[in-house]
């Protein structure tokens, strides 16, 4: 995702086994469907990775300096993709629980309301 207008992305490295069968999937991704995603992403520096013996995975580097990694291991390149294409879409931020569903700067002083009022 674009933030100020500057994509977050900065790098994706694809990680697969040439031999290993749960590396099927993300093969088949690279022959068919990564030379276009490269093409529609000229801002993002793409590099395949080939690690013998471990299962593939999707690494993505932000410009924050924090990192996404993302198993990919026995899946479709359709599903592949999408994953992909999320990484790329996504700030790169850390996931922030929130403490109450409503987040307010002046809480009422009444309290929150609820359907449950009695009147």
């Amino acid at each position: 995702m674009a933030l100020r207008g500057v994509w977050q992305l900065q790098k994706l490295i694809v990680s697969y086994c040439d031999w290993g069968g749960s590396s099927r999937g993300i093969r088949a991704f690279m022959e068919s469907h990564l030379p276009t995603f490269k093409e529609k992403n000229p801002q993002l520096e793409v590099v395949a990775e080939l690690i013998r013996g471990q299962h593939p995975h999707l690494k993505g580097f932000y410009k924050n300096k924090n990192e996404r990694v993302i198993c990919v291991k026995n899946m479709t390149p359709e599903d592949i993709l999408l994953l992909a294409t999320r990484l790329r879409n996504s700030l790169g931020r850390k996931v922030v629980k929130l403490k109450t569903r409503h987040v307010s700067k002046h809480p009422s002083v009444q309290g929150t309301w609820t359907t449950d009022v009695k009147f």
